[in-house]
């Protein structure tokens, strides 16, 4: 179907040249166009259909230009949308080809402008997609005198709560920002520049490392008071990167489960009461 569609990536006076070429078609061919495509899957009758169809497409896409992003490509998404009609349009059920397709290529055109907004997504859910697109009304309430009037009036014209308008406000303030994007126009210097480093330094590093060894020496020392066998369990169940399961060390020392666990336990607490001698309760054994 796309085979010599005009490809919108020229410049858009260029593509407009091109598409007013394509003459509108009437009811009459329109329907029997549509009905050649549906029954006989006409190529040919499909590309006629399309065409003739492209300005509107643009007429549209007009409507969001407003949103930050490339006229074109909103051209283009709306290009898809008008495609994905053609494919489930029914020309018997009376209605032109443009009055359906028109919701089909609205629907590309936002979910592209959606995606395309932020890195992080926008109109997750259907409350901020329908605030999403009366954005216009919305960022011009932070100049309306009677700010809260107009807040309230634009929350039940929406249906929806001011708390949701606010919310949504303050989204669109945050708009992505590139971190190799400069300060100013005439600097070098970038917002990479300005990030504080949050990594710690070589006396903190210095510091937690003590710390650790202060922490393993007091743990051992407290494991010394522990039999044999309480250590080995508390080692392999408690230490270890890769926890023995109770059978496991039940075969070990030839017990049941049931008996390593409440071995397990009972080292457990003579640890704590060990370390809490120490001031050091609070650590995680």
């Amino acid at each position: 179907m796309q085979g010599n569609l005009p490809v919108a990536s020229d410049s858009l006076s260029s593509y407009l040249t091109q598409i007013n070429q394509y003459s509108l078609l009437t009811p009459e061919e329109e329907f029997e166009l549509a009905v050649s495509y549906k029954k006989e899957n006409d190529a040919e009758a499909a590309h006629t259909l399309i065409t003739s169809n492209l300005r509107f497409v643009v007429k549209v896409a007009l409507e969001y230009k407003g949103y930050g992003v490339k006229l074109l490509d909103l051209i283009q998404e709306g290009n898809i949308g008008l495609m994905a009609a053609l494919k489930r349009f029914d020309p018997y059920k009376g209605y032109r080809f443009i009055s359906y397709a028109i919701w089909w290529i609205r629907a590309y055109i936002q979910n592209f402008i959606i995606k395309s907004w932020s890195l992080v997504k926008i109109g997750t859910t259907q409350v901020q997609k329908k605030l999403f697109y009366k954005m216009g009304k919305i960022k011009n309430l932070a100049h309306e005198e009677d700010k809260q009037e107009k807040l309230h009036q634009l929350a039940q014209e929406l249906n929806v709560r001011c708390s949701d308008i606010e919310e949504m406000r303050e989204r669109f303030a945050g708009r992505d920002l590139s971190l190799d994007a400069k300060v100013e126009y005439n600097q070098d210097a970038t917002f990479l520049e300005f990030l504080p480093d949050i990594s710690p330094d070589q006396e903190a590093i210095l510091g937690d490392r003590e710390e650790q060894e202060v922490r393993r020496e007091t743990v051992e020392e407290a494991l010394q008071g522990l039999s044999e066998r309480e250590q080995c369990i508390i080692r392999h169940r408690v230490m270890a990167d890769e926890p023995m399961t109770l059978q496991e060390l039940g075969d070990k020392f030839c017990i049941s489960r049931e008996r390593v666990r409440q071995i397990e336990g009972e080292a457990l607490n003579k640890l704590k009461k060990e370390l809490s001698a120490t001031d050091c309760v609070g650590w995680a054994i």
